[in-house]
């Protein structure tokens, strides 16, 4: 894997832990205006840097497992996008198509369905960085022979 530079490391510690404050501080219902923004930062500056670092070699177990790191972003930034969303509602106008019945599809497609996407892209995050981790393990201690 490219190694990222000092800027980019801080950046990408500095993403997660804003989407870690405002995750947290979004269901701990403090200042949820604001939280949800943090965390959409956050994600952004979590995918771009993470996109960044790129997989060179021929493995092809660590290719996949890298295409699964960048779809778990792009979860990430959607959960973010839907946390913005399920406060200040700017999807509802959407689903208005004159009548209530619109409302009731928003609340049962999109209102709070960002939990969902944040816990698949937490799973695939976890999964596919320990297998990349042993992965590369492996490679190096066959170059060692």
């Amino acid at each position: 894997m490219k190694t990222l530079t000092p800027f980019q490391s801080l950046l990408f510690l500095v993403g997660g832990a804003l989407m870690v404050v405002g995750a947290t501080a979004f269901v701990l219902m403090w200042h949820r205006e604001v939280a949800c923004w943090v965390f959409l930062v956050g994600a952004v500056m979590f995918a771009v840097i993470q996109s960044m670092q790129l997989y060179e070699g021929r493995n092809t177990v660590v290719r996949r497992l890298k295409n699964m790191l960048n779809v778990a972003d792009l979860l990430f930034v959607l959960a973010g996008i839907l946390m913005v969303d399920t406060c200040h509602h700017f999807l509802l106008p959407l689903f208005r198509n004159g009548g209530s019945d619109g409302y009731y599809t928003y609340i049962e497609y999109v209102y709070n369905k960002w939990v969902v996407l944040l816990l698949v892209a937490a799973i695939l995050e976890v999964y596919a960085t320990f297998r990349i981790s042993n992965e590369m393990g492996r490679e190096d201690g066959e170059k060692g022979r």
